[in-house]
């Protein structure tokens, strides 16, 4: 049973956003400040990723824990009220990233995904060192 009534839950969920979140945000902010350029939210791209860096063929998909199932984390937990849905749900998410990795490695694009709780200065650096190497 949950503890708060479904009018309340509904609007708690309506005011999750999908782009612009704060890890999307930190992200960018520190690829800016090292000199990177890039894009955002493609819409003819694939899974609409968050940042499109042109120059090296590459896209960043920021995900966040729950979502998108990040394993072993703290905050991939899983709710108790309507398991079969959830359940559902985060199959479908977890299928739906897959196939979108799957479509850039066929138009030789790089696909890098960074989970919201690795988002750490060390976490950052390594990702435009890697960038940068490509």
């Amino acid at each position: 049973m949950d503890r708060i009534s479904s009018e309340r839950r509904s609007w708690n969920m309506s005011q999750i956003k999908s782009s612009n979140t704060k890890p999307e945000i930190i992200v960018r902010s520190f690829l800016h400040n090292a000199g990177l350029r890039f894009r955002l939210h493609n819409k003819n791209l694939p899974g609409r990723p968050d940042i499109i860096l042109k120059k090296y063929n590459m896209v960043i998909f920021v995900d966040g824990c729950f979502w998108h199932r990040h394993k072993g984390c703290k905050y991939c937990y899983t709710p108790k009220s309507r398991k079969k849905f959830w359940k559902d749900k985060f199959e479908k998410n977890i299928k739906r990233d897959k196939v979108v990795n799957e479509s850039y490695d066929s138009i030789d694009w790089k696909v890098i995904r960074i989970w919201e709780c690795e988002i750490n200065q060390e976490r950052l650096q390594d990702l435009v060192n890697h960038i940068k190497s490509s």
